[in-house]
C-alpha cells in the first residue's frame, strides 16, 4: 500500500468535504497557511496517485494541488 499527502488550493469553504467523497481518501480536512485543505490517500499502486491528483484538480474551484509521497525506510 502506498500513502500519500496532497495539499490543495481552494478558496471553496467546502472543499474538504468535497475531497473526502473520492473513494481512495481516508481523511481530508480544511488548514490554515498556503494551501486551503489537506487529504491523506491509501492506493494500491504508485501508478494510482496521477490519476487521483487529475480527478482532484477537475474540481471547480481547485488551483493547485501538491503531492507528498510516505517514504518507509
Amino acid at each position: 500500500m502506498v500513502r500519500a499527502i496532497i495539499l490543495v488550493k481552494s478558496p471553496k469553504k467546502l472543499i474538504a468535504a468535497r475531497l473526502r467523497q473520492i473513494d481512495c481518501v481516508s481523511d481530508s480536512f480544511p488548514v490554515s497557511g498556503q494551501f486551503d485543505a489537506v487529504v491523506v490517500i491509501t492506493i494500491k499502486e504508485l501508478t494510482e496517485i496521477k490519476d487521483i491528483t487529475t480527478q482532484i484538480q477537475k474540481i471547480s474551484g481547485v488551483e493547485r494541488t501538491e503531492t507528498m509521497i510516505e517514504v518507509n525506510n
